[in-house]
């Protein structure tokens, strides 16, 4: 498991370009019949990636990530997500089988013990995207397709910023401890994927860009709203982006991308904007 440290906005003022990629952004998730965690001490939250061709993969491929932890299982005080990006697949937990297809998600809660990933075929693999975060309770495994999520639209084309923005673990559709989870697809034509930008002082979040047409790229903003910095971003890349952080992103075409939270509560507009005219 790869930890990444906490850190403080006026060290990154003084990163450069390749302290904060090795900082911020997650590269590689995706290892055939591998499981890759990077494991964030922002709010301690895991990244997984999990890319079953050949063989099913527990949630920890046999290697004991869970020690990181100091807890005997994974899931002994956590919850998790996942998104399936990829083919048909089938995560299976405590024995019960959850066929996913593409952008579907499951919600996986505390306690949960056995928990298992194959794809439906080798030749068009399934490609699970997750993120775990602490958890005091247990509440309902459950799968979100796509139908299930809670569908907004947001932004217009004037400003390029119409997308759609799809709640799959949140609160109006079912309870977790602290994670949220949803899909944002961006229309075509658009490329910001939220501008006013904002932080989140009660909570940090974590984003993967995916749908990037080939050729082209995302760029991820980060930093405090007067010291940005920048990121370029591939397809299935990841990105941690701190409490004090913004974290808008603008591409060179249309993406989609899956935004994840966790910390003090689940209010999902707390957040504190920062007029445009305010960046720097």
């Amino acid at each position: 498991m790869d930890i990444r440290y906490s850190t403080g906005p006026e060290d990154v003022k003084r990163y450069t370009t390749e302290e904060l990629r090795k900082e911020f952004l997650i590269e590689n998730l995706y290892t055939p019949d591998e499981v890759t965690a990077v494991y964030s001490h922002a709010d301690r939250m895991v990244v997984l990636g999990i890319y079953p061709v050949n063989k099913v993969l527990p949630i920890d491929n046999g290697i004991d990530i869970w020690k990181n932890f100091g807890t005997q299982f994974f899931l002994e005080r956590r919850e998790v997500g996942f998104f399936n990006l990829g083919g048909p697949g089938v995560c299976m937990v405590d024995a019960k089988a959850y066929p996913m297809g593409l952008k579907d998600a499951i919600y996986i809660t505390k306690g949960a013990k056995d928990i298992t990933f194959k794809s439906d075929s080798g030749s068009n693999p399934a490609r699970f995207y997750g993120i775990s975060a602490p958890a005091h309770c247990a509440y309902e495994t459950r799968l979100i397709t796509r139908d299930d999520a809670i569908k907004k639209n947001l932004g217009d084309q004037e400003t390029a910023n119409k997308r759609v923005l799809n709640q799959y673990i949140h609160p109006d559709v079912l309870p977790t401890c602290q994670l949220l989870m949803g899909m944002t697809a961006l229309e075509a034509g658009n490329v910001w994927n939220t501008m006013p930008t904002h932080t989140h002082e009660r909570r940090m979040e974590v984003y993967t860009y995916f749908d990037i047409p080939e050729g082209q790229a995302v760029f991820h903003l980060m930093g405090q709203p007067q010291e940005t910095r920048h990121i370029l971003m591939k397809n299935f890349d990841a990105v941690i982006s701190p409490s004090w952080s913004i974290h808008s992103g603008c591409g060179t075409a249309n993406y989609t991308f899956i935004w994840a939270m966790g910390g003090e509560n689940q209010e999902f507009d707390d957040m504190d904007v920062i007029p445009t005219q305010n960046v720097r």
